[in-house]
């Protein structure tokens, strides 16, 4: 069995990769990754179309010359024509995934650690040290091209065009972030809350480890010098 110490810091990282595992659902889940303004010019009219959308769906309206048309909800693999942008919508959604097995995997681990002494090296901290690295790299990369694929590849200005497809000239568009984007900031920092409890840990059984090796190395000298 464990001792009350390695199972107290093992269930406290436990917890962080759990709420670590349920932040990246929330953020798969929901639509307020970003909302944006795009605003288009014609003949005596100004229009902008607003949106609010997520990494599968979101919802558009359009104001024109101060006359609000309805919203409407749209799927955004549905009506993303933009192959660029269609493709780099996939890349992140499989990352994240592929973060929330590496989550999810980190749990297992911590779960096994807190309750058992597993045999295997990989299963002890270095383990948790890997799927939590995997973790957090995964959610930086989705953080990054999120951002690259609205700015750079136009995501707003594509979908408001499909939703609104009788605009004329592009004047700008306006972005803001939401939730559901900066939720996985948070993933980021408890994945490296989940590394710091476990080095602590192994770093106190390392020390620990080394003292007691101490007397047995000075016993040997004194056996030496006699």
């Amino acid at each position: 069995m464990p001792s009350r110490k390695k199972t107290g810091m093992f269930t406290s990282a436990f917890l962080t990769c759990i709420c670590s595992f349920a932040l990246i659902c929330v953020s798969l889940a929901t639509q307020h990754w970003i909302s944006s303004d795009v605003q288009f010019s014609g003949t005596n009219t100004s229009t902008t179309v607003s949106l609010t959308y997520g990494l599968f769906g979101g919802t558009c309206e359009q104001f024109s010359s101060g006359i609000l048309i309805p919203g409407q909800n749209f799927q955004v693999a549905n009506v993303l024509k933009n192959g660029k942008a269609k493709a780099t919508i996939t890349a992140i959604i499989v990352i994240l995934v592929l973060g929330l097995l590496a989550s999810l995997l980190s749990s297992g681990f911590t779960c096994t650690n807190a309750v058992s002494n597993p045999y295997q090296t990989f299963l002890g901290p270095i383990g948790v040290y890997t799927w939590n690295s995997l973790c957090g790299i995964f959610i930086l990369i989705a953080m990054i091209l999120f951002p690259v694929n609205v700015e750079g590849n136009g995501l707003s200005l594509e979908l408001a065009l499909e939703c609104f497809p009788a605009q004329q000239t592009h004047n700008k568009s306006e972005h803001a972030y939401g939730y559901s984007y900066w939720i996985m900031l948070l993933i980021i920092f408890l994945n490296i809350a989940s590394i710091i409890i476990i080095y602590f840990y192994d770093h106190a059984r390392y020390s620990k480890k080394k003292q007691q090796e101490r007397p047995i190395e000075n016993a040997s000298k004194d056996v030496i010098l006699f």
